[in-house]
């Protein structure tokens, strides 16, 4: 006698009902008739002679064999879709315009993008770093995908984490206690610069802006011979700079939110990238090589 083969079609039906645990839910959630669903369980159970569920006016509970079967059948499930994209994916090409934050850039994203070429290897991506204050009012002009910062609790697009606004000085000098205090900055648009404008103009803390610049690793670069302070997330937390509280006389900043913004009527390609960025960036960071994504929150003093 064959090893009857297990139809998808019909496991489908058989997981969903198990998890609904009604074959009117489960034939809602297919998109199928109610009698459809019951004959293609109907039919499973025929191939394995086997009765999968107890049914009664008010339920519909897992049998014995049905308990035994349900394992296999998400795993022979999850397979399939697994092997479909796989044969499917290698065939989509197309190009993605991206814009994202200098930091962003620079730490987080390429390990993913690398990622992402690699299972999608007929896409070009397009990555641009910078302000993306005025990259939101560009989507589907100029970019079909931007990483943005916005203040907690505002803002459009998918939140992916939360980042904290904090200070960073040199590791070896003591530029908080100069007077006025010397901050490097970026140019206006810049949520942090207004925030730390704001905030030291708040705490009566006398500043000077001793150096301006669009790129990150030239205000770090500032920042790290011990010529002013800066504000950095407290994921991108440079490893050559040191963390800057009140103790250190520096008034607290804001929490920052970074979300994810699609043009309208996005191509597959770029929404399969936009996909694969929420994936990665709304998952716990692990500490080591990947101590660049770490989400913190500054300590409450």
């Amino acid at each position: 006698m064959s090893t009857p083969v297990l139809d998808p079609d019909l496991l489908q039906a058989f997981v969903a009902v198990a998890d609904h645990r009604s074959f009117t839910r489960a034939a809602a959630a297919l998109n199928r008739t109610q009698s459809a669903v019951s004959m293609q369980v109907k039919r499973l159970e025929e191939r394995l002679q086997a009765e999968l569920f107890h049914r009664s006016t008010s339920s519909v509970d897992l049998s014995a064999a049905g308990e035994g079967l349900i394992g296999y059948a998400r795993r022979i499930l999850s397979l399939n879709a697994e092997a479909v994209g796989r044969v499917r994916k290698h065939g989509i090409d197309g190009r993605v315009r991206l814009g994202v934050m200098d930091d962003y850039g620079t730490l987080v994203v390429p390990p993913l993008l690398k990622d992402f070429v690699a299972n999608y290897p007929l896409i070009h991506v397009e990555m641009e770093t910078g302000l993306t204050s005025s990259m939101t009012d560009r989507l589907g002009e100029a970019y079909d995908l931007v990483i943005a910062m916005h203040p907690e609790g505002r803002g459009e697009g998918e939140l992916l984490r939360t980042e904290q606004a904090v200070w960073a000085a040199s590791a070896t000098h003591r530029v908080e206690e100069l007077d006025p205090l010397p901050v490097a900055l970026y140019p206006q648009g810049c949520l942090f610069r207004s925030w730390a404008m704001r905030a030291l103009d708040e705490a009566s803390r006398p500043w000077r802006l001793a150096f301006i610049s669009h790129s990150l690793s030239a205000v770090e670069a500032i920042a790290a011979q011990g010529l002013a302070v800066m504000v950095v997330k407290s994921g991108t937390f440079p490893p050559t700079l040191r963390r800057l509280t009140a103790r250190d006389g520096m008034p607290r900043l804001p929490r920052a939110e970074i979300r994810l913004h699609r043009a309208p009527n996005l191509a597959r390609a770029a929404s399969l990238l936009a996909d694969h960025l929420v994936a990665a960036l709304r998952q716990p960071a692990k500490r080591g090589a990947a101590a660049s994504v770490l989400i913190e929150s500054e300590p409450k003093l």
